[in-house]
Parts: structure tokens; C-alpha cells; sequence
């Protein structure tokens, strides 16, 4: 038996357009501004994948607001962003509601065009519902998204999955732990579970827990991270690169050809 934990987005799907969106409209809320300009998109794209968790992105268009500069947010963004919630005495639990409430009255009033700011990569939907056809596989999905959101993506292209296979934000515990859960409750050893993350430093929080060691550990290539996160585990003896190429192929003998 396998099981496979995927994460949302960067792995399954590509939100980026949404975020920025839903983003823009939290930023007004919170720091009641009429307007950010749509010209830092580019610069919030690129930036994406210092993000760690959903609450972070209209700080980010903040940062950039203010004006700190693209290389100072890529090298520091852990700093940058803990002063500013410091500096203007922010909440993140409020940051975090205002961004899920943006999320929550576009999908009550025109969910289509909701779903239409976010796309999934090409082949994983179809890899996906493959790898549910298989009885010696139990797929999750481990994310720092809301599962209510993931749930309503995946029911726009066909996928259904348990509600209690999509573990979302709301759990509010850290993925090496819902990891540790995972082999629990399916009685596997570690070597049973493969996790397939965009972001390298929930892979390497994973790679540091002892109960865990032989997990399998897969950075997606195609997600957000940068060249420079991917040169940094070429010769890893854990992390291993992954494509998506590579991950449309992906079996139980030979997760990387």
C-alpha cells in the first residue's frame, strides 16, 4: 500500500491570478485603501514563492506597497513580514479571515468566474482520478488552503475525495504532523508514504522529524519555488526533484524515471 500526499496549490493547481485578485481586495479592507495598483502583479507572481501560508499574501502586497525592493523580500521576507505586522500592529488571524471572506462572497456570488482565476497544471486532474482507481493507493491532499475551497476546485473538473481526504488549513497543525497521522491511521511505515510538496522548507520540517525518516520526499519543479530552491537539493540525499512530466508518470515501483 501507498499513500500519497499531495499538496494544492503549486502541485495540483496554479492560483496565482486569484490570489493576486482575492489579495487586492483583502488589502482594501485591511488597510482601507480604495485601489492597489494592478501594475505589481508582476512582481507579486514572482515573489509567490516566499509565501509560506495563505494570510501572508496581502502582506506581501504591502511590502511591495511600501516599496521594499523585490531582492530584500526574496532574501528576508520571514523579517520583513514579521515587522510589519510589528510596525502597524496587525493581526494575522484577522489578516487570515479578511482574505477567506474576500474568498467566501466571490464564490456565493458568481463562482464561475471564481474558478475561472485559477487553473489546474497540465495532466495532474487526469493523474489524479488515475491514481484513485488504484486499490493499493490512498491519496490525500495536505494543504495550507481552506478545504472548502480545495473541495470546490476539485468538484469543478470531476475529482471527489472523502472530506476527510482533504486536510486543509483548519486542522491548524503543521503537514509533518498530519503526516505522522497519515501512517497512523493506515497502520504504514514510513517508506509507505511519498509527499509531493512545492514549497522546500515543508519538506525539509519533514525531513527533520525522526518518525518520519523514509518518507518519501518530492519537490514539485513546476510549482513556486525558484532555481536557486532547486539547485540547493541537486544532490540531496533525501529531497528529490520532481517533474511534471515526471509526476504524469508517477507509479508505485518508480516514482522518478
Amino acid at each position: 500500500m501507498l499513500i500519497l500526499a499531495l499538496d494544492f496549490d503549486g502541485v495540483l493547481c496554479d492560483g496565482i491570478a486569484e490570489y493576486f485578485y482575492s489579495s487586492r481586495l483583502a488589502y482594501q479592507k485591511i488597510w482601507d485603501s480604495l485601489e492597489i495598483n494592478s501594475q505589481l502583479e508582476p512582481a507579486f507572481r514572482r515573489l509567490r514563492p516566499v509565501i509560506e501560508t495563505g494570510w501572508e499574501m496581502p502582506l506581501l502586497l504591502r511590502a511591495l506597497t511600501l516599496g521594499i525592493s523585490e531582492a530584500s523580500l526574496v532574501e528576508n521576507w520571514s523579517a520583513v513580514s514579521k515587522a510589519i505586522v510589528t510596525q502597524e500592529n496587525l493581526d494575522k488571524g484577522a489578516i487570515a479571515t479578511a482574505l477567506d471572506q474576500v474568498r467566501d462572497r466571490l464564490i456565493a456570488s458568481d463562482l464561475d468566474s471564481w474558478l475561472a482565476l485559477q487553473r489546474f497544471y497540465p495532466g495532474v486532474i487526469h493523474k489524479v482520478k488515475s491514481l484513485l482507481q488504484e486499490r493499493d493507493i490512498e491519496v490525500y491532499i495536505v494543504s495550507t488552503k481552506e478545504g472548502r475551497f480545495i473541495k470546490a476546485l476539485l468538484e469543478q473538473v470531476g475529482v471527489q475525495l472523502p472530506p476527510e481526504s482533504i486536510i486543509g488549513k483548519e486542522i491548524k497543525q503543521p503537514k509533518y504532523q498530519t503526516l505522522t497521522q497519515l501512517l497512523a491511521k493506515h497502520n504504514c511505515q514510513p517508506s509507505q508514504l511519498w509527499f509531493v510538496e512545492d514549497r522546500l522548507k515543508a519538506l525539509e520540517l519533514v525531513e527533520q522529524q525522526p518518525n518520519l525518516e523514509g518518507v518519501g520526499l518530492f519537490l514539485a519543479t513546476w510549482g513556486y519555488n525558484t532555481p536557486a530552491m532547486r539547485s540547493s537539493i541537486a544532490n540531496h540525499p533525501r529531497i528529490k526533484l520532481l517533474s511534471l512530466e515526471e509526476f504524469q508518470n508517477l507509479t508505485t515501483t518508480n516514482p522518478i524515471n
